[in-house]
This record gives C-alpha cells, structure tokens and sequence, in this order.
C-alpha cells in the first residue's frame, strides 16, 4: 500500500505544479493598463489566435483540477 501511495502523492505534486503553472498562464478578466498598451499588438489574426489559447488553457484548467480534487479524495481514502 505504500508503494501506491507514493505514486498517488507524485502524480499528485506534478498535478498541483502543471495546476499552477496553467492558471498564472491564463489572461485577467482585466488586463489593466498593460492591456490599454499592448493592445496595439493584436492583429485581426492574433485575436483569434489567443482566444484560441486562452480557451485551451481553461479547459487544461478544468481537467487538471478535476484531476488534483480527485487524487486528493483518493490518497484521503487511502
């Protein structure tokens, strides 16, 4: 059983930090003065672009997180 649960608390960690790295990647529901600026940037190519992305970093949201609470029950049951 310890064996497992080491495993569990691996997959665990990696989940938490891959979690952390993908919600501080995700654009602010305002960016601020920052965005007034760099707005400039975005092309009509660009826009799409980053919506793109900025919805595939929500849905990794999503799963990873599902992902981390599940894990937790699971080593709490353990």
């Amino acid at each position: 059983m310890g064996t497992v649960k080491l495993i569990l608390s691996i997959i665990e960690v990696i989940a938490c930090v891959f979690l952390t790295v993908v919600v501080l990647l995700q654009q602010g529901a305002r960016q601020g003065l920052s965005g007034s600026i760099a707005g400039g940037a975005d092309t009509f190519f660009g826009a799409s672009k980053a919506g793109s992305m900025q919805h595939t970093l929500a849905r990794l949201t999503t799963v990873v997180g599902i992902v981390f609470v599940v894990l937790a029950v699971v080593m709490n049951c353990i």
